[in-house]
């Protein structure tokens, strides 16, 4: 069978490699005779690709010491909740930078938690680039500055972190965690839905600067305390298993190829080939992003009119091309190019692009 050009959002494309070894260890993992879904998570057999899991991310990411790494379920959309119910004090302020849907919904649910204040947004120019932060004053009074480090969205991403805050910077990488070489100890607290770039649904990682730990209050909920996950090595309760052998997986997948710097170098290898295509067009194709905000990750942008932009997408389904609707709050198109999507697909995609427009 053919593999699909999958240019979905998430959950996203993983790699053939690791689709391989995971159907070939289905149905006896490591001489258990069980599969991984089978496994207690108790188990000597379980324990060991939990650990390691954590083990590479810590090496790929170069995870200091002093960070814990958490391995959750309820994805980012949850963690838009327990971020502030963990750090968010009284008299205190979350400062929220807006670039598109996401961070809108992180602050829409932080607001049901304490006070919170926009420190700056991109909604006035229909988030099309990343607010410039450079003589923005975080107050006195911020528990923490949050920001979505890619908007899948809108196609923007942040090329440049803010550093040197006075309050910790915490970042939603859901769509472009592990796609390039970030310093984690510029941030306070790090969390990602796995779905893009990590593995397949249902596992959400958190990297914690241990000190913020203390902030976690015995009030909360047990499940939505920081330091529950954190003193029980995320065991607490049934982690979810498979997600995490996977995870794994696609770690070890990442390690083989080169680890981050060569990930990086081949996302953006990727995402320039799709953007020459959009500024060669002469105005066919209209990118959403502004050049120095565009995502390396999602590709967004336009057709002159809703009727060639409906033949653009119909014609790529033909051929194969699946994921490229743009999502359904702006319309358009949208490629997402993750890890796991392969150069040659993006190569493809490219060529039916100039194919596509020399029909008109």
């Amino acid at each position: 069978m053919n593999r699909a050009f999958n240019f979905n959002a998430g959950p996203a494309a993983l790699p053939e490699a690791v689709l391989q070894k995971a159907a070939k260890e289905c149905f006896n993992y490591n001489g258990t005779g069980m599969s991984v879904m089978e496994l207690s998570h108790r188990s000597k057999d379980y324990e060991e690709i939990h650990f390691e899991a954590v083990s590479l991310l810590r090496k790929l990411l170069q995870i200091p010491d002093d960070y814990e790494v958490l391995l959750l379920q309820g994805g980012a959309s949850l963690q838009f909740s327990m971020v502030p119910m963990n750090l968010l004090k009284r008299k205190k302020t979350g400062y929220y930078v807006l670039t598109g849907s996401w961070s809108e919904k992180a602050l829409k649910e932080a607001k049901k938690i304490g006070q919170t204040s926009i420190l700056a947004s991109g909604k006035e120019n229909n988030y099309k680039s990343i607010p410039d932060l450079s003589g923005i004053q975080v107050q006195n009074d911020a528990a923490y500055v949050h920001i979505t480090s890619n908007e899948t969205i809108h196609g923007t991403q942040w090329h440049k972190f803010p550093k040197h805050l006075s309050a910790p910077l915490v970042a939603d990488m859901s769509s472009d965690i592990l796609s390039k070489p970030i310093n984690v100890q510029d941030f306070g607290l790090i969390y990602a839905g796995a779905q893009k770039n990590l593995g397949p649904s249902g596992l959400t990682v958190v990297i914690i600067k241990k000190e913020l730990l203390s902030l976690s209050e015995d009030e909360l909920p047990t499940m939505l305390n920081y330091r529950t996950h954190a003193e029980n090595n995320s065991l607490y309760n049934t982690p979810p298993t498979l997600a995490i052998y996977l995870f794994k997986l696609v770690l070890e997948w990442v390690d083989s190829i080169g680890g981050i710097e060569k990930i990086s170098k081949l996302n953006q290898e990727k995402a320039k080939i799709l953007y020459d295509v959009i500024d060669n067009s002469d105005g066919f194709y209209i990118g959403h992003a502004d050049p120095d905000s565009r995502s390396h990750m999602n590709v967004t942008f336009r057709l002159k009119s809703e009727e060639t932009t409906a033949a653009f997408l119909t014609q790529a389904k033909e051929n194969g091309f699946i994921g490229l609707n743009g999502h359904r709050s702006i319309g358009g198109c949208r490629a997402s190019i993750y890890n796991a999507v392969p150069l040659e697909h993006v190569i493809k995609l490219a060529d039916f692009m100039k194919s596509f427009k020399s029909q008109y």
